[in-house]
């Protein structure tokens, strides 16, 4: 969406609204818009939006309340970026092409007014590229939002929150593309051309440089594919530091389970097994676009998981480029053996103070947290409680799981260094103890376990039926909070 702002009194469009508390209709309202307010029902609740028409000289406004709830609940923020949601959501196929916030009674700060403009344009995210049928009612229309009588400084708050913004539906994109598409070669050609001219340093490797690192853990979750493994590293120096940051992403840009194959029904889902990399690459992106100071390097690991006769088998036994050797039990744990090589790589390279990886790795996460939050595990305390905070902070929430050796013991093989699956229960403690095994001594390292988070089955606040964008918003507020102070 195009966004502007205007000083108070400027022309509106025929779509103006004002944002409103809980139980406190603005000031100088008309009587009857009042009247037929508290008629309706409407409180000022948390997105709850109440519409009245007006007419004269010809001319007919549509005036819209907003509610933000009570702002002290979730925080005022959050309940501005939801108000916008809102908005959005109601308004977004209406025939409407401009909405207006009118913002010059409602006390907002600079950062609630970009939050407000952050919730409408993230709700309005739609990647309609593949239909050719859409009617005119099913078409997206609101294109423009203004702000009239902003805060000072809303327009340098914005200009940081549109740079999220870009990540965020950059990794949407990424998400929701099919596999037909997206997979490793064209994950990194589709990352080349939105990066270029950002000023990011851009890395790839092919086959042939993998496997001259012994990269056997990654090389073998892809052997089964037509299309070749990659992995692509971004590194953005906006800072002079010691060591940079480092953030991996899982990017199994289709997975079949391989010859441990899954169950027919929603496999097509599969293809958002990459939402761990296609958030490292909307990070990235938003730093980038945002000028963030700090150095950060973002590393994505790209395979495709297929099932054909060269494909790796469940007994099988791979040497990872750390030198540990792996007992492959289920071909469908392929995201762990990705991860492994693509963090010892990551350290060998960059010898980074802390990693951060995220990935769509277990179904047992969401059996334990539904969608609600994604699973957290870390080697260091005060790492977990940044990006619980930055969680919290961003509306990306998390949840901390524990580590142990009663759970490592769990992945000891008898015939290689560990295996790459445990027992059923306790499946994402396990992973991420497998991960763990990886991560080189006095390295601060957290496992974000977002399998629950990057796609959605119906509508949320701020994000429509799919691709959510998970992960942009998280760690872009962990490099603000951590790096950036």
């Amino acid at each position: 969406m195009k966004v502007s702002f205007a000083a108070q009194g400027a022309a509106a469009p025929r779509l103006v609204v004002q944002v409103v508390e809980q139980d406190k209709l603005p000031a100088g309202l008309d009587a009857s818009v009042a009247d037929a307010a508290r008629a309706s029902r409407f409180a000022g609740k948390l997105g709850q939006v109440f519409e009245s028409f007006a007419g004269g000289g010809g001319e007919l406004k549509r005036n819209v309340l907003v509610g933000i709830g009570d702002p002290a609940a979730d925080g005022r923020l959050a309940a501005f970026e939801r108000a916008g949601a809102a908005v959005t959501a109601k308004y977004l196929t209406s025939g409407e092409t401009a909405v207006a916030y009118d913002l010059g009674a409602s006390g907002a700060s600079a950062e609630e007014a970009a939050a407000l403009i952050l919730g409408t344009v993230l709700r309005g995210w739609r990647h309609d590229v593949y239909r050719t049928r859409l009617t005119d009612d099913h078409k997206p229309t609101l294109a423009e939002v203004t702000l009239i009588g902003a805060p000072a400084g809303a327009e340098a708050a914005w200009a940081s929150e549109s740079a999220v913004a870009e990540g965020v539906a950059f990794t949407r994109e990424l998400v929701t593309e099919p596999a037909n598409i997206i997979y490793p070669e064209s994950f990194v050609e589709r990352c080349q051309k939105r990066f270029a001219g950002l000023g990011l340093e851009i890395t790839v490797l092919d086959k042939a440089a993998m496997t001259a690192l012994g990269m056997g853990a990654l090389l073998g979750v892809g052997q089964g594919s037509v299309r070749d493994s990659r992995i692509l590293a971004m590194r953005w120096k906006g800072a002079q530091a010691a060591k940079p940051t480092a953030l991996v992403g899982k990017g199994v840009t289709f997975d079949t389970g391989g010859i441990s194959i899954k169950p027919a029904a929603g496999m097509e889902d599969m293809k958002w097994d990459m939402g761990g990399a296609g958030a490292v690459a909307g990070t990235m992106l938003a730093l980038a676009m945002r000028k963030a100071k700090a150095d950060v390097v973002g590393i994505c690991g790209l395979v495709e998981n297929m099932p054909d006769g060269a494909a790796q088998r469940p007994g099988d036994v791979v040497t990872s480029m750390s030198g540990q050797t792996i007992e492959v039990i289920n071909t469908d744990a392929e995201g762990r053996l990705v991860l492994c090589d693509a963090i010892t790589w990551t350290q060998k390279e960059f010898s980074p103070a802390t990693i951060v990886d995220l990935a769509t790795l277990t179904g047992a996460i969401m059996i334990s947290l539904g969608s609600e939050h994604a699973g957290l595990f870390s080697n260091d305390d005060a790492l977990a409680e940044a990006l619980l905070s930055a969680g919290k902070a961003s509306g990306d929430k998390m949840w901390r799981f524990p580590l142990g050796p009663a759970y490592d013991k769990l992945i000891d093989s008898p015939i290689a260094d560990m295996k790459n699956v445990g027992p059923r229960f306790g499946g994402s403690i396990t992973a991420a103890q497998f991960i763990q095994r990886f991560v080189d001594k006095g390295v601060a390292w957290a496992h974000c376990d977002i399998a629950g988070m990057v796609w959605a089955d119906k509508p949320g606040a701020t994000w429509d039926k799919g691709a959510t964008g998970f992960g942009v918003r998280l760690l872009d507020r962990f490099v603000r909070d951590t790096l950036e102070k």
